[in-house]
């Protein structure tokens, strides 16, 4: 019997009508493992993967083959976006024996969880080297019967590898600026002068990556890349918002999935872009991103859904791509496939809205519609900044909305929880929820001015260093103390493709250090910079928002008290600049040690600049700070 029928997940659901007696990750298909001593086959991916897709049809729809997975094997399938410490864990194992990973995830477990053999996607024929789906099935169900001492021996290995890769030592070496020049050094000896980014193909959009370049000056490398990704193809044109990925290395030709957390963090990219560089075009590029992300991802409950596939009726692209004859511009198009073009060049308003209205009455992609906390977290921030840099006080509600929802209907209470779909939460909160959510919530603070966001951010974060933190080696796990027991923990320090719930974590808890002056905060965020260590240099896209973290902490401290509402003229004119060193508070609120004693002076809102809550005279006019040419 296939058990995925009462499940939340778009992508569960989505196998729930396949012959395979698929179970969902839990104690009911451990035990049936265990009690029959049947190795676990076990299958991770996520609604808009095309190639999760492709396995699907190929294999898991097949009668024959899913009669082979149901004869040998328990069978289990997980959604990596609500299970992100069993997709890190399983995929480490995975990328440790074949050298790379991806998905679909296949992984062959013992009854115990135990990792011994696995890969991604398996073909239903013999093709490029890759054996048969079926073979893989016969022979690693052999394998599991026949020679249990060597699959003893691998588990034994990988197993006591995947715990040494959870447990990092602390660099004992000092933290300091070189490691910031070794990292930009580094980024511009990868960059890509004709095209941006840093490499070749395939390309994902760097975004933590072009907010360390925007934060230490080079606009160059940054600007580049931030208008090759938008001049059209990973860039939609008419919709507004990017794709997951460009195959080729102009930023031309997509993969057609568009995710939550790229275009949440491209909107703070290109507003970074525009206020540096005054580039108008940054400017319109977040506009349009978040005016995707509001018209087609956010959903009646409030939170915005997790991504949209790349394909429409099992065809890539269907939706976005154009012939001729269709309407659009042919002298931008560029080719595609099967005679198809995407859009390259300039669009004006009007025909953006007419071939919007075009491309709404044709079959669109699907939809997977589950929030995820972390991702909304993301969308949390760029609203809320968007708000302030646009003077669009209609983001302002928008972000207060789904503040309202992620402590709402995504919370106990106390703790977030991981996801929600079709009024069902599901899952317990991981360390990025927490940390993205925190920071969402601190950038809803500055826009809006209120008190309880700031409240909310400290509170999660503390929650956060309470339920995740490694007292022993310094950082945090990906999964709570007191959640499941898994072969290993996981500790996830890489920023791709999105930060790491360490790297945010850190960077929350050294602006919150600076408002609450908490020196224990801020050793809790330099202990995740020891893990990295060196590393840090030499690998920029790895980690650059824990190389962003570092440029904080390094930073001398320039702390904004802000007695009045943001709308102020003062308010507005001392957060104008692009400072991203600065933490902000509003007050009054004296249970706040940054704005202790700060009154407004006359009656009228009031700014404080302070260093290390050493503050200069209070200001009242807006002609005391400088502001940029724009």
């Amino acid at each position: 019997m296939n058990r995925l029928a009462s499940e939340t997940s778009p992508y569960l659901l989505q196998h729930a009508d396949n012959p395979v007696e698929w179970y969902p990750w839990g104690e009911e298909a451990l035990s049936r493992a265990r009690e029959e001593d049947k190795p676990i086959l076990l299958s991770i991916g996520y609604a808009a993967c095309h190639w999760c897709h492709v396995m699907e049809h190929e294999s898991f729809e097949d009668d024959v083959t899913a009669a082979l997975m149901n004869e040998r094997f328990v069978c289990i399938k997980v959604d990596r976006e609500e299970r992100p410490d069993l997709d890190g864990i399983y995929m480490d194992a995975v990328t440790a024996m074949t050298g790379h990973g991806g998905w679909p995830l296949t992984v062959f477990l013992t009854p115990a969880g135990e990792p011994f053999l696995g890969g991604t996607y398996y073909p239903p024929e013999p093709r490029h080297g890759l054996p048969s789906f079926q073979q893989v099935l016969v022979a690693v169900s052999d394998l599991y019967r026949e020679r249990r001492e060597d699959v003893t021996r691998r588990t034994e290995v990988l197993v006591d590898a995947l715990e040494q890769a959870a447990s990092p030592a602390p660099s004992a070496e000092p933290l300091t600026e070189s490691l910031l020049f070794v990292a930009v050094r580094r980024l511009g000896e990868l960059f890509d002068p004709e095209w941006g980014w840093f490499g070749g193909a395939p390309k994902f959009p760097p975004a933590s990556a072009l907010e360390l370049l925007l934060r230490r000056g080079e606009t160059e490398p940054a600007t580049k890349t931030l208008d090759a990704m938008a001049a059209g193809g990973m860039y939609d044109l008419v919709g507004g918002g990017f794709h997951r990925y460009s195959v080729d290395e102009r930023w031309l030709v997509p993969h057609f999935e568009k995710m939550l957390y790229d275009n949440a963090l491209l909107v703070p990219a290109y507003l970074h872009g525009w206020l540096v560089t005054g580039n108008e075009r940054y400017r319109r590029v977040a506009e349009e991103t978040l005016d995707y992300m509001l018209r087609e991802l956010r959903l009646p409950e409030g939170g915005f859904a997790s991504s949209q596939d790349a394909d429409t009726d099992g065809v890539e692209g269907l939706t976005y791509t154009w012939a001729p004859g269709e309407g659009a511009p042919e002298e931008l198009f560029e080719p595609f496939e099967d005679g198809r073009f995407v859009l390259r060049g300039e669009l004006d308003d009007e025909t953006r809205a007419r071939l919007l209205e075009i491309r709404s009455h044709r079959p669109q992609p699907g939809l997977d519609d589950k929030a995820i906390a972390s991702w909304n977290g993301l969308v949390l921030a760029a609203l809320a900044e968007a708000a302030r840099r646009l003077d669009r006080p209609d983001l302002v509600e928008d972000g207060r909305a789904l503040a309202g929802f992620l402590l709402g209907a995504l919370s106990d209470g106390e703790r977030l929880h991981r996801s929600r779909r079709a009024g069902r939460s599901s899952g317990t909160g991981y360390l990025d929820d927490y940390a993205n959510v925190a920071h969402g919530l601190y950038e809803l603070h500055v826009a809006s001015g209120e008190p309880r966001w700031l409240e909310e951010c400290r509170r999660l974060a503390l929650l956060a260093v309470e339920l995740f933190a490694d007292e022993e080696r310094g950082g945090f796990f990906l999964a709570p103390t007191d959640g499941e027991q898994l072969v290993a923990r996981k500790k996830d320090l890489f920023d791709h493709p999105v930060p790491s719930g360490n790297a945010m974590l850190a960077y929350v808890l050294l602006r919150l250090a600076r408002i609450y002056g908490d020196d224990e905060l801020e050793r809790r965020a330099v202990g995740v910079l020891r893990l990295l260590g060196e590393s840090l240099g030499r690998g920029p896209t790895e980690f650059a928002w824990s190389l962003n973290a570092l440029d904080l902490y390094l930073a001398t401290p320039k702390e904004i008290a802000i007695v009045g509402p943001p709308e102020a003229p003062v308010a507005h004119a001392a957060l104008e600049p692009f400072d991203p060193n600065a933490v902000v508070a509003f007050g009054p609120a004296d249970d706040v040690p940054l704005l202790e004693g700060k009154e407004a002076v006359d009656g009228q809102a009031t700014v404080y600049i302070c260093e290390r809550f050493a503050c200069r005279q209070p200001v009242t006019e807006p002609s005391s700070f400088l502001t940029p040419n724009r």
